[in-house]
């Protein structure tokens, strides 16, 4: 089976639009950058590396220093799929990741976006 097209596109060509999809709605990039290093363990450095490199989502995922257990306390339907339903690892980790940035720019609560009450 023939990989999806996601996986080979570069993080950093959907980045400014998960930032623009935020502050259309009063977010912030600051914020946008907080999902991103909750969910995959990276530094703000070591993120602005991966987005300057243009790393692939594939390779974007499989360099994380460390995916957040509480991940999988995401749940909920982003592009008419449930996320916790995803059987593709690599597909389910990009659709936490849209799911999160949904949440940002519905307006809730960063602590409640990255699960800190369950974690």
């Amino acid at each position: 089976m023939a990989k999806h097209r996601i996986y080979s596109v570069s993080v950093a060509s959907v980045y400014p639009l998960y930032v623009s999809k935020a502050e259309k709605k009063g977010r912030t990039r600051s914020e946008v950058d907080q999902i991103f290093r909750w969910l995959t363990g990276h530094s703000q450095e070591t993120l602005e590396e991966q987005l300057a490199a243009n790393v692939s989502f594939e390779r974007f995922f499989a360099d994380a220093p460390e995916l957040n257990p509480a991940r999988r306390l995401i749940t909920g339907v982003v592009c008419g799929v449930r996320v916790e339903e995803v059987d593709e690892p690599l597909m389910q980790e990009i659709r936490y990741l849209d799911k999160l940035i949904d949440e940002l720019a519905k307006g809730k609560p960063m602590e409640k976006i990255l699960r800190a009450d369950a974690s």
